[in-house]
């Protein structure tokens, strides 16, 4: 299992951003599921479109769709410890969407999480583990 943040989805797509190549090598070689909080897939989506176009908005909902990504949402019993982590970590900021994504780790228990933010990532202290082990 492998939850993934924003920034090597949003690079895997993107062949000019300089992390396309390990991003997309990465989550070629994931252990699978790949698991992508509900908060992630609407940051993904409009940094696509907006960036790439609509065609890199299909291509990742089709990739949602033919399940090479699975989407997680907060659960309503979760949503307390986003904003916990959110507020704890106003000076980074972290926000929701960085917040959401500790949350699902927390929940399945997962030690590693791909994300390109180690400002942010590096910082945080989940529940389960001292650190989040990031890749790539």
């Amino acid at each position: 299992m492998l939850i993934v943040d924003a920034g090597p989805l949003y690079a895997a797509a993107a062949r000019s951003d300089r992390n396309h190549r390990r991003s997309v090598e990465l989550l070629s070689a994931a252990p699978r599921p790949i698991l992508v909080p509900a908060l992630v897939v609407t940051e993904v989506a409009y940094l696509l479109a907006d960036r790439i176009g609509t065609h890199a908005e299909v291509a990742f909902s089709r990739s949602i769709a033919d399940g090479e990504l699975v989407v997680e949402p907060v659960l309503d019993s979760e949503w307390g410890r986003v904003a916990e982590l959110t507020e704890q970590y106003l000076d980074l900021p972290l926000g929701i969407v960085d917040a959401s994504v500790v949350v699902l780790a927390e929940r399945h228990g997962a030690e590693v999480v791909a994300t390109l933010d180690r400002r942010h990532f590096a910082t945080i202290r989940p529940r389960h583990v001292p650190s989040l082990t990031l890749v790539p």
